[in-house]
């Protein structure tokens, strides 16, 4: 497995010398990704601002004429329901309901120029995801593919599993509360490790809604949640009572004896997945580390108010304990329950009554909390949706899926506070700058990581591919 790391001369044709010499080499003299690293003198993770990363993914696609971009000025049925409110942030046009993030504006950048041409909700939260786009045209699909692009949580769990690392947590890549989809019966794509491997898939968590109350908007995303509700598990991992330590260790006996025979018939990579895979099952089942991160009992009752007592706000809070605990990143989904959700096609009701303000208490909490245990300078916050809305609003103040221009919010990790980057027209509809493309957006992610935006990672073939395809990072953004 050849993997290149750092930016190097290319020939005519597109390819280094060195990689040349190196595809030649590996292969020859079985070299892997920590020798590669270290015949470079190179290690990921070492020169970035961000340990980590708290990606909170806004499924649906928010409206930025309602949240971060507000235009009081355009006409009627463009500019919103909703009142702007002053900030910390020079010229930031914020909700009225989005005032506790007013208040740690100063704290945050907000981007206003994102830009994509895929107005899907698959691919586009593939794309954003992955910084890649998806090879399935618009609307031509609701689930995760093997042959998808890599998210970037499963590139950074596959970067440090093949690399040094004295993290205490058996997996560096945490999706919370539930895989994308899982509450509408899908597996959105955009999350996982495609043709990176399923070995470098993120550990997810599973919350389920309660059993007596029906599947609608209110139930368990934006009602009260008792904590019998909010009881975090493996997806996949029975429970402690299900399996003893003494039963789990006959059964890797077991196990490890049909491997040993199997592999003397089956030499494919398909073996090594599976032994990957299992021994990170066996780690995670016996990890007192996880378990006491997934007990979100043990936060105060007080903080826990303060982040919402509701499935985005205590995941969120959730986010920080894994950070805490070691993970590198962690996706947050702010999933659809009733098909819509941030998808708001129909009023504007959801996101004054539940949306917004849900969102505002999280990232406000989160930023907060954060910073007042020092952890902010190493934690990189991003909170964004796949898409925008459309300007001009229908009869019940709804807005259609608009890609062509959105919002993104960065904290943390260097990023600059209390700023603002981009720009839009006059109705919020079309950057008025240079826009910013998720390819960009990956490439600055990985940036705060201290991963070389050049990095190439062997696909299914075994040929060097790039993580991100013409991306930039934004270092104006950073302090």
């Amino acid at each position: 497995m050849l993997t290149v790391w750092g930016r190097t001369q290319q020939t005519c044709d597109g390819i280094s010398r060195r990689r040349l010499i190196q595809a030649g080499g590996a292969g020859l003299l079985g070299l892997n990704l920590p020798k590669v690293l270290a015949a470079e003198d190179q290690q990921p993770f070492v020169s970035g601002r961000a340990k980590s990363v708290i990606f909170l993914f806004l499924f649906g696609g928010p409206s930025q004429l309602e949240t971060f971009d507000m235009k009081p000025e355009a006409p009627d049925q463009i500019r919103g329901p909703f009142k702007p409110i002053d900030s910390r942030t020079p010229g930031l046009r914020i909700s009225e309901h989005l005032s506790r993030s007013a208040q740690v504006s100063d704290k945050f950048c907000v981007l206003r120029n994102l830009s994509h041409k895929y107005n899907d909700h698959s691919g586009g939260g593939h794309y954003i995801q992955t910084g890649r786009k998806w090879n399935i045209p618009i609307g031509g699909g609701f689930n995760a593919l093997p042959t998808d692009w890599p998210s970037m949580g499963s590139v950074v769990e596959y970067l440090s599993q093949h690399t040094p690392d004295q993290r205490a947590l058996p997996s560096n890549y945490m999706v919370l509360p539930n895989y994308l989809g899982r509450l509408q019966g899908y597996q959105r794509p955009g999350e996982y490790a495609g043709w990176l491997g399923r070995g470098y898939n993120g550990l997810t968590t599973q919350v389920g809604k309660a059993p007596d109350k029906p599947n609608t908007a209110d139930n368990l995303y934006f009602r009260n949640c008792v904590d019998e509700e909010l009881t975090y598990q493996i997806q996949g991992m029975v429970s402690q009572k299900e399996m003893s330590l003494n039963r789990l260790d006959r059964r890797r006996s077991l196990l490890e004896q049909f491997d040993d025979q199997r592999r003397s018939f089956d030499k494919s990579g398909n073996i090594s997945e599976y032994s990957q895979m299992q021994e990170k099952a066996f780690s995670l089942v016996t990890s007192s580390n996880i378990k006491d991160a997934l007990n979100i009992r043990q936060e105060p009752a007080k903080l826990r108010d303060q982040y919402g007592r509701n499935l985005f706000g205590q995941s969120t809070l959730m986010a920080r304990r894994m950070v805490e605990a070691g993970a590198r990143f962690v996706t947050v989904n702010w999933d659809c329950v009733d098909g819509y959700s941030w998808d708001s096609h129909r009023s504007s009701h959801y996101l004054e009554n539940h949306l917004i303000p849900g969102l505002d208490q999280a990232l406000a909490s989160l930023i907060t909390d954060l910073d007042e245990r020092g952890l902010l300078d190493e934690t990189l916050v991003v909170a964004m949706g796949e898409m925008g809305r459309t300007p001009k609003a229908n009869g019940k103040w709804g807005r259609g899926h608009w890609s062509t221009l959105f919002p993104a919010v960065m904290a943390g990790a260097g990023i600059r506070g209390g700023s603002l980057y981009g720009g839009s027209d006059k109705d919020a509809a079309y950057s008025v700058s240079q826009p910013t493309s998720p390819e960009d957006m990956a490439a600055t992610i990985y940036h705060a990581l201290g991963i070389d935006v050049e990095l190439r990672l062997p696909d299914a073939q075994g040929r060097p591919t790039h993580i991100v395809q013409g991306g930039k990072p934004i270092t104006e953004i950073f302090a």
